[in-house]
């Protein structure tokens, strides 16, 4: 990093002990949500799947409205620590026991996100803006990348040993202690980035804060109830209507500001926009880690751990025993359900895992099995990502040394490329272990994994260095809400998605579904490439 900006290892580390608290929530969140055993939620995955997919898609829908405060009136550095506070509390919050807590935790770390996320990054490519560090400023966004994953790598074990040894709380209030660290973090490194946190004034063409309010997100809160309170599910439920609904009038913000845009502005908005759309897609198969790839690891993935390995590995909390106990009852796919009363309780537990239904031999009554923690699966895509990143930052360089470097557009294409192999490499474990008939090798989702890493490193730091470079100076931290607000929905639809896995019979029809959607917009952004190519060069980037 000695060549790089000062800034860059504080922004660095209080983006990946942020990172550390958020991935560390959401390694467990699905989990916790389905965990009927050990104080978990007790709900069935469809409606686990809805609540992961409606809450990582808000967490990236408030950056829109952050990234706005923060351009116009709060300014960065205020945004970021407020909305590292209130992720802070509202992991903390998580660990306390009840439904009332445990939606107020989330509505605060959907805030806070919104406050912190976009302008962590824009204070970056701004840092980054002086003539003396620009052709470093992809590099500086693969390294802040990398400090994402490291953070989202180790956070998984202090996870795994918090919840398997004490209790889900002491996991998310550790996510809380992680967020505070990353707030004093921030705050050691001020002098080194104060001089990039200047508010932009707003052209006469743009919308006041007042109008914004008033005609995006007024609008987008009555469409986003209308949603929820239609008869039937539109969109398979009533938290997906409502998100639908209510992300439309933000996404028309964005294409209003195409419309509205001068003639040296329209270009590359349009060019961000369509980025944007691109990502959607992207995103819908890369977060389905949290929900359909977990499932795959907790009931269809070899996890048993080999006996001389079961001391040294419970000691620090990687292993999780199972145990089928003798009044469990087992259905005919072999999953649990919990039953309720009148009030919505559980009242029993059918703990018959899903695990056990293809174990060779089956296991007897009361059989115990060590397996491997499923969280820590988790740590996977991290792992590729810390130990990727360098490789494809010294390849981009090897081919910058020789004049052949591909563009940003090609980077984004090649990024969606890798993601239908991975997901071909998902339909190919499927029909390995017979649909499930057997257990499946860890080393396909390992596989997966870091096929779908490559395409990550290809696309997502990439397109966060595009905005930073395409956006007009004064709007940058609201077009930094645009693609988290692509994210937001793309996120979404993974849970959509996710929540169909149980209507699928045979697997590898689920993945295959995903690697259609990515090879649509694989061709769809290779269709762009020399429009989107034609603008790069004329913004001289």
């Amino acid at each position: 990093m000695s060549k790089h900006p000062k800034a860059l290892p504080y922004l660095f580390l209080s983006e990946m002990w942020e990172r550390f608290g958020f991935y560390l929530m959401l390694g467990i969140f699905f989990l916790y949500m389905t965990d009927t055993e050990k104080g978990g939620m007790a709900l069935d995955k469809k409606e686990a799947s809805d609540i992961f997919g409606t809450f990582i898609a808000l967490v990236y829908l408030t950056p829109f409205i952050g990234g706005l405060l923060a351009d116009r009136v709060l300014g960065y550095k205020w945004s970021i620590t407020g909305g590292g506070i209130m992720m802070g509390i509202g992991y903390c919050g998580l660990a306390i026991p009840g439904i009332t807590a445990f939606y107020v935790s989330l509505i605060l770390i959907i805030v806070g996100n919104g406050f912190f996320k976009p302008n962590i990054s824009t204070i970056l490519g701004n840092v980054y803006n002086d003539e003396k560090y620009k052709h470093l400023k992809d590099s500086g966004y693969n390294i802040f990348y990398m400090g994402i994953n490291i953070g989202a790598f180790i956070c998984n074990f202090f996870g795994a040993y918090l919840r398997n040894t004490f209790s889900w709380g002491h996991a998310f209030f550790a996510a809380g202690i992680g967020m505070f660290v990353g707030v004093i973090i921030f705050w050691l490194g001020q002098k080194h980035f104060s001089h990039a946190d200047v508010r932009k004034p707003a052209n006469p063409e743009d919308m006041s804060i007042s109008k914004v309010f008033g005609i995006v997100l007024l609008p987008a809160a009555i469409a986003g109830y209308i949603g929820w309170v239609l008869p039937g599910d539109i969109f398979g439920s009533d938290s997906t209507d409502a998100f639908i609904f209510g992300a439309i009038p933000v996404a028309g913000f964005y294409v209003s500001l195409f419309v509205r845009a001068n003639a040296t502005d329209r270009r590359p908005i349009a060019a961000l926009l369509a980025v944007f759309g691109v990502a959607i897609i992207f995103w819908a198969v890369f977060k389905q880690n949290g929900t359909a790839l977990t499932t795959w690891a907790e009931s269809y993935t070899d996890r048993e751990v080999p006996s001389a390995l079961v001391k040294p590995m419970k000691a620090i909390g990687m292993v999780k025993e199972l145990e089928m106990k003798k009044d469990s009852v087992a259905l005919t796919d072999g999953s649990f359900r919990v039953q309720r009363d009148a009030g919505g309780r559980p009242v029993k537990a059918f703990d018959y895992p899903l695990y056990f239904k293809n174990i060779e031999p089956p296991p007897a009554d009361r059989e115990k099995v060590q397996v491997v923690s499923t969280e820590l699966f988790q740590s996977v895509n991290p792992f590729w990502v810390v130990a990727l990143t360098p490789l494809v930052v010294a390849f981009f360089s090897f081919l910058r040394r020789r004049n052949k470097e591909p563009s940003i557009p090609w980077k984004i294409f090649f990024g969606l490329f890798f993601t239908v192999l991975s997901t071909l490499v998902m339909v190919t474990a499927t029909y390995v272990c017979h649909n499930g008939m057997e257990k499946s090798s860890m080393w396909w989702l390992i596989g997966c994994y870091g096929v779908i890493t490559i395409g990550e490193l290809c696309l997502s730091p990439m397109a966060l260095s595009l905005v930073s470079k395409l956006s007009p100076p004064r709007i940058t931290a609201l077009m930094m809400g645009g693609w988290f607000l692509s994210t937001s929905i793309g996120n979404k639809l993974s849970g959509v998605l996710a929540s169909r896995w149980d209507l699928y019979e045979h697997k590898s029809n689920f993945f295959l579904v995903n690697c259609l959607l990515a090879i649509i917009t694989a061709i769809i952004i290779l269709m762009m490439i020399r429009w989107l190519n034609k603008i790069v060069k004329e913004r001289g980037i």
